[in-house]
């Protein structure tokens, strides 16, 4: 990965930034603004939730520190250096099941070591650590036809882990879950970011998951994009998933939120 170093706010503390971003897709001669002049900082360690209306520019986000997309105008910041590159300090997981097929849950853990170099007998190690901590050891063996949705989803977070990644990025990872799953891997990932305090920044369209999950929720506008409001979530930790909506303040946090929303027409999830 090319990345040029620069000065960012607070270096210690910032694990990525977004400088006066523009981002604008062509398509057929159709020119379609997504971001502009955007700014946002993502702090080391925070679990940060992004929401807003459908097109509004979060999966973008996440596109563009990845690496797999490059901004039209601005910087993109990761670790104190200009993303202008596949970025390999970030892990990202998507909505879409992405497990190869033809592997079993260890090898589908292991090839993201594999591809690092690392050696046999510590990517044995280490594959077989993440396997417990995720909660699927006895299935090492079972190719992803025959795992639950729940259980592909632990495989997909395992194999982010596993090369320990600094920033996780999530864009919708429990969206097709039913209600009791999304639940079960919300608590499970709480679980695994307390542990490892890494950075996480979480695209969803709910709004109850992002109070469930974060430390900051950010809620976009409609495009070109820009940052409409900004709530500091203020219910303590640890978190108990099936009772944070019953917790004094949630009411307030999500009657904020969805007011920014419900201000741009967005479908937000009331629940």
């Amino acid at each position: 990965m090319n990345m040029t170093s620069v000065n960012v706010t607070a270096a210690n503390f910032v694990a990525a930034q977004f400088n006066s971003v523009d981002k604008v897709f062509e398509s057929r001669g159709q020119r379609f603004e997504v971001l502009r002049g955007f700014d946002l900082t993502v702090r080391e360690g925070e679990f940060l939730a992004v929401v807003g209306p459908s097109g509004s520019g979060k999966s973008t986000l996440l596109n563009l520190l990845s690496g797999l997309d490059d901004a039209s105008a601005g910087t993109v910041v990761c670790n104190g250096r200009i993303v202008d590159g596949i970025n390999t300090h970030v892990g990202y997981i998507t909505q879409q099941d992405n497990l190869l097929p033809w592997l079993t849950v260890q090898q589908n853990i292991s090839i993201s070591l594999e591809i690092r170099g690392v050696a046999p007998a510590e990517r044995a190690d280490r594959v077989a650590a993440m396997i417990a901590k995720v909660g699927l050891k006895g299935f090492e063996h079972h190719h992803p036809s025959k795992l639950s949705g729940g259980m592909r989803k632990r495989a997909m977070l395992a194999r982010t882990l596993v090369y320990d990644p600094q920033i996780i990025l999530m864009d919708e990872p429990f969206g097709p879950l039913d209600a009791q799953l999304k639940v079960v891997l919300q608590a499970e990932l709480l679980k695994l970011w307390s542990a490892t305090g890494k950075t996480v920044v979480f695209v969803t369209h709910d709004i109850v998951e992002a109070i469930t999950l974060a430390d900051r929720v950010v809620v976009l506008s409609h495009r070109p994009s820009r940052i409409k409001l900004e709530e500091h979530i203020t219910i303590g930790r640890p978190r108990e998933v099936h009772d944070v909506r019953f917790t004094p303040g949630f009411e307030e946090h999500y009657r904020r939120l969805w007011a920014a929303i419900e201000i741009h027409g967005a479908g937000g999830t009331h629940q």
